[in-house]
């Protein structure tokens, strides 16, 4: 009886694909297991089986799998159920979700090896001189990887070489899978059993008398092992007995000393061993924690909506708490890596041990590590901290998702697809999970609060901070006006330079937010106006003044400074509009004593990047903090005193329908850093049009009128929350071609949509990597079917495929677009 399994390919194709497997493998195979199968001419994949069965395939004949990976399943039934959600919802393939969701080093994949042809007769006067190279090279050694020969001769392309080579039959090639994750072993030492008894010790110690650094070692050994009742690292041992490594081999050689592996974790806590006690509640922060419970009990969403620094994490807390003591596993989602920096501590304080933390500033292996002890159900990766891709890991008794400041967008995957939303698409998680989903905000999302409103979430709420410290005092200074009177240096105002001495006077610390990294935006010559462009995207370089670059923020295209003009040669040339670069040296300037730190994506870079920065915050070895968006979320810093927002403008005056609901949270956000403890804060909005509807509203925190107003504009104009929206981007490098495929395909979806279609348009970007854009926009009622809207775009998508022209135009869809 033949026997198939159908897998899940890391590919971006819709179908799975089935494969032929014997009655033995049959036998021991297990959906979400992997295995290696041969796919296309000579590649091999890693596959993730999705059923097993025994009806053949119609259109091909089955191919046999390579070899079975695993003796166990590494992705559970709930991962491959929400995977195939996530496909269908957000209109991509399972293939794409899978790349995404699986650690790479578990996506194994073929690599190319190079032999040497033992059966050719190699006339090597025929050879040329790169060809006689690897001829030789493989004398010496019998396989080598393509990579090799490309260090070998020092060049990037060695594919014709090589395909010369098999013609020639002087290589043959193999395709092989190697597995790319190692466990860390770390070594160990103990005193060899010869020397266990104390006359063999008094012996040992004398016969080392003529080496004084082997007999140091064994000393340091003792000293050691009386110390800690741990086993002995090699690397500490080298430490104790100031010596090398050399000594210590020595030892292990005349057998005096044992050597011995043990396997060990990337990531190690490394913590008080004593867990401190959770902080008691205030009346408010129970009354919520009470609600909380009681929506829970209605299997309702829960939306915990409390001001900036009401204590929501010391809520979140105590429910991490009861699930844990129900031996259920806890997933807490945060937006930026920057804030799983501070809440690993914390949590740390709590929970020990029993804290995983899973974002993508971690290596490949230290992902591994905590996927397989996630899937072990290991006491600890009970709680799972995380950026949007934890959502992907294999949990079994998941009992509670948080999801930490809900209404940001950086939960929203933009490249590539999957371009899933992490908030709704943890909601779905939690639904196969049978667990409880908490999202918490101090400015919810208008979709959250809408599902509130119309009683599809639970509520709860804490609207004093804690401690009943005072909401910040908020001052809107007009610059317009400033610039009129003179009373302006460089960017800064006189009122906000008053404030920020005085605050370095009396030993607080200053965040200054400014979302824009670089020095200027634009560099312009003053003489004739040019300024520099990208050559693959339409935008202006960004000056960033420490590397004096003229850099891409899309592309990364870089090049120096110039002195003159490009166009012209006068070397007139001036910046325009300010980065944070510009706004820390200004206030080097104007405040030479007070220590400056910079905390934008150009610092960040690296996994301790923003520990580094926040560390130092929190040791106020820094006195004034300048940042992007980054600063704006949930970072807990006690001795702020004052926050300035150098152009609140910017972020108003977005060509997008979220702009004012996004200036309203970002302003919100970043004004609850001030004034965390006893003392009021104080927060500086610098903007030329002062009486904006929503700086007014930010200033005496109208949350419910900023919400009411956004939502009448939304339902006159058909927008989230009352109408989904798909937007649809095309790329291509040809701009005629581009035009045609977007005017037909747009005219298709009206045909069947009608006036709800928006577009083809150029964004204000329309061209990046060199690849033109044009986007078309969906709007559909809520009521509407879904699953019948994708029918009719996925039948539309297939007869602009079947046109010939339109075939290399790239199509994106992105599902509920932010």
């Amino acid at each position: 009886m033949q026997y198939f399994i159908n897998v899940v390919l890391p590919v971006p194709i819709e179908k799975l694909f089935t494969y032929s497997i014997s009655a033995e493998e049959a036998a021991i195979i297990r959906p979400g297991m992997r295995v290696a199968v041969p796919f296309g001419k000579s590649k091999i994949y890693t596959a993730v089986v999705a059923e097993l069965h025994q009806t053949p395939p119609e259109a091909y004949e089955a191919k046999d799998i390579e070899h079975i990976l695993d003796d166990y399943p590494v992705i559970t039934e709930i991962q491959l159920k929400f995977w195939k959600w996530i496909a269908q919802y957000y209109l991509c393939s399972v293939g794409e979700v899978f790349r995404a969701a699986v650690p790479g080093a578990l996506l194994l994949e073929s690599e190319t090896l190079i032999l040497r042809n033992e059966e050719g007769i190699v006339d090597e006067n025929t050879l040329k001189d790169d060809e006689y190279l690897v001829f030789e090279a493989l004398q010496h050694q019998s396989i080598l990887r393509v990579q090799e020969i490309s260090q070998i001769l020092n060049k990037k392309n060695v594919l014709p070489l090589l395909d010369r080579l098999l013609q020639k039959k002087v290589i043959v090639l193999k395709e092989e899978v190697f597995e790319q994750y190692k466990p860390k072993m770390v070594r160990y030492v103990k005193l060899g059993k010869a020397h266990s008894s104390e006359e063999d010790l008094a012996e040992l110690l004398n016969s080392l008398t003529r080496a004084p650094k082997q007999s140091q070692v064994v000393l340091a050994l003792f000293q050691l092992q009386a110390v800690s009742k741990k086993p002995i690292k090699v690397t500490d041992l080298e430490k104790a007995a100031n010596c090398s490594a050399a000594s210590i081999k020595s030892l292990i050689d005349k057998e005096i000393l044992e050597e011995y592996l043990i396997q060990t974790d990337r990531v190690v806590f490394e913590g008080e061993k004593e867990n401190a006690g959770l902080k008691s509640l205030n009346p408010y922060q129970e009354k919520a924690l009470e609600d909380i419970k009681i929506s829970f009990q209605e299997n309702k969403t829960t939306l915990l909506h409390g001001v900036t620094s009401s204590g929501k994490t010391e809520v979140y807390v105590k429910l991490i708490d009861e699930y844990i003591q129900q031996g259920k596993q806890v997933l807490y989602l945060l937006p930026e890596i920057a804030l799983t920096t501070q809440l690993i501590s914390r949590l740390q304080n709590y929970f020990g041990d029993k804290v995983a933390v899973f974002h993508s500033k971690y290596n490949v292996q230290e992902r591994v590590e905590v996927w397989n002890n996630v899937l072990g159900n290991k006491p600890k990766a009970q709680i799972v901290i995380g950026a949007r891709s934890a959502l992907f890991l294999p949990f079994h008794e998941l009992g509670l998702i948080i999801v930490d400041e809900e209404h940001e967008s950086s939960f929203k995957q933009y490249d590539p697809a999957p371009r899933y939303h992490a908030r709704d698409a943890a909601i779905v998680l939690a639904n196969l999970h049978g667990s409880k989903i908490l999202l918490g905000s101090a400015t919810p999302s208008m979709e959250s609060f809408y599902n509130v409103k119309t009683s599809k979430y639970g509520y709860a709420r804490i609207d004093r901070r804690y401690g009943d410290v005072l909401m910040p005092d908020m001052e809107i200074v007009d610059i317009k006006e400033q610039t009129r009177k003179k009373r302006i240096k460089g960017h800064f105002s006189e009122r906000l330079i008053e404030e920020i001495t005085e605050a370095l006077e009396l030993g607080e610390q200053v965040i200054l937010f400014q979302n824009r990294r670089g020095y200027a935006p634009i560099t312009e010559c003053s003489t004739c106006g040019h300024s520099p462009q990208c050559p693959n995207c339409d935008v202006s370089l960004t000056f960033h003044q420490r590397r004096k670059q003229l850099r891409c923020h899309y592309c990364s295209y870089h090049m120096a400074l110039q002195k003159a003009c490009l166009a012209c040669g006068s070397a007139t040339i001036d910046t325009k509009g300010f980065g944070t670069e510009q706004v820390e040296q200004e206030l080097h300037g104007l405040f030479p004593n007070a220590t400056v730190g910079r905390m934008d994506l150009d610092t960040t870079r690296g996994k301790h990047g923003y520990e580094r920065i926040i560390t130092s915050f929190e040791r106020q070895e820094i006195d004034i903090l300048v940042g992007t968006q980054m600063l704006t979320k949930g970072l807990d810093f006690r001795n702020v005193g004052l926050v300035g927002i150098m152009n609140a403008d910017t972020l108003l005056n977005f060509p997008d329908f979220r702009a004012h609901e996004r200036s309203f949270q970002l302003l919100t956000q970043v004004a609850g850093r001030a004034g965390r403890t006893q003392k009021r804060g104080k927060v500086i909005i610098q903007s030329y049009n002062p009486y904006h509807q929503i700086l007014q509203q930010v200033t005496t925190s109208d949350f419910k009128g900023m919400f009411q107003e956004q939502l009448y504009e939304r339902e006159q104009f058909k927008y989230p929350p009352i109408n989904r929206i798909i937007k649809i981007t095309f790329k291509h490098k040809d701009y005629n071609k581009l035009n045609e495929a977007a005017e037909w395909f747009t005219q298709s979806l009206r045909n069947v949509f009608g006036d709800n279609v928006l577009g083809p348009e150029y964004p204000p970007v329309s061209r990046i990597r060199n690849l033109y854009l044009k986007n078309a926009m969906l709007k559909i009622h809520k009521d509407y079917s879904l699953g019948r809207t994708k029918n009719s775009i996925k039948k539309i998508e297939n007869s602009f495929n079947a046109i010939a022209q339109f075939r290399g135009v790239r199509i994106i869809y992105n599902v509920d677009h932010i």
